[in-house]
């Protein structure tokens, strides 16, 4: 029987310890605070040093610091994505060392962490394909890090996947209106506006923008049919689009009722005999 050996014991412990500190188990951990602060700060930082890249003066006189920000990035961020690989077995639901890791590697937030990082290595490993310089353009995408971090992000995400079928139907319904007046406004407008209604499919940027209210003004109907169309969609597109806030605000009230299950039952009115709640 294979006993294991002190420094195996020492080694399981840092993995339990450094899988507390990245997954919070305790969210009174010091420890875990200090990191999620840390790796908050540092996609922050990395989202204004994109910004500011973009700035010609700014992004020409400290193009080698933007460098070296990005590499030392790079690098937290790849330890951070090592790390959470490495110690993901003591999930018990990805215990085994390769298969556990594999499916570990397939969740939603490690995707995540992997875009967040692998773009940087594509140009590295691949010199001669100018192209893939480009993917860079993916550390944009380093905010969706943000939702391993924020309790706020996941609750969102909690509301959007348990009324996701609600969401569906809505914006599926959105489409049949969007696909009909992109038809209605084509033949009622296409005689007298060849250039700005030449297809239904062009059609479709003046349906999106009547349906959302927008209304830039750079197509807009001239016949009489179609101004009654414009109108009718207007006042529709103001109630379908309100349908989605709806059904989300709808969502995020329960959220707030699991999670607040005593603020909840203060609210509640009790008898003045017998104390007891009254539903």
């Amino acid at each position: 029987m294979h006993h294991p050996s002190a420094k195996d014991a020492m080694i399981d412990r840092l993995k339990v310890r450094i899988y507390q500190i990245l997954e919070r188990t305790d969210i009174r951990d010091t420890a875990s605070q200090i990191v999620d602060l840390f790796i908050w700060t540092l996609i922050a930082l990395n989202l204004i040093a994109f910004t500011l890249e973009t700035v010609d003066p700014i992004g020409c006189q400290y193009k080698r610091y933007f460098i070296i920000f990005e590499e030392v990035s790079i690098v937290v961020f790849s330890v951070e994505y090592i790390l959470r690989l490495w110690t993901c077995t003591v999930n018990p639901d990805y215990k085994h060392s390769i298969r556990g890791r594999l499916r570990f590697m397939f969740t939603p937030l490690m995707l995540i962490d992997l875009i967040a990082i692998f773009p940087f290595y594509l140009p590295l490993l691949f010199p001669d394909l100018r192209f893939l310089r480009s993917l860079r353009l993916f550390r944009f995408f380093r905010i969706l890090k943000l939702s391993r971090y924020s309790a706020s992000l996941r609750t969102l995400g909690r509301v959007i996947r348990s009324k996701k079928e609600e969401l569906i139907i809505t914006f599926f319904i959105l489409f049949i209106l969007l696909f009909c007046s992109s038809s209605l406004i084509y033949f009622a407008e296409h005689e007298a506006q060849a250039e700005d209604f030449p297809n239904i499919p062009m059609s479709m940027w003046w349906s999106v923008i009547t349906l959302t209210t927008v209304g830039y003004g750079d197509v807009y109907p001239v016949t009489l049919i179609g101004k009654l169309l414009g109108a009718m969609l207007a006042v529709l597109g103001i109630g379908l689009f309100a349908l989605p806030a709806g059904i989300l605000a709808s969502g995020f009230s329960e959220e707030l009722q699991v999670k607040h299950p005593f603020k909840r039952k203060r609210t509640s009115k009790f008898c003045p005999h017998c104390g007891k709640p009254i539903h």
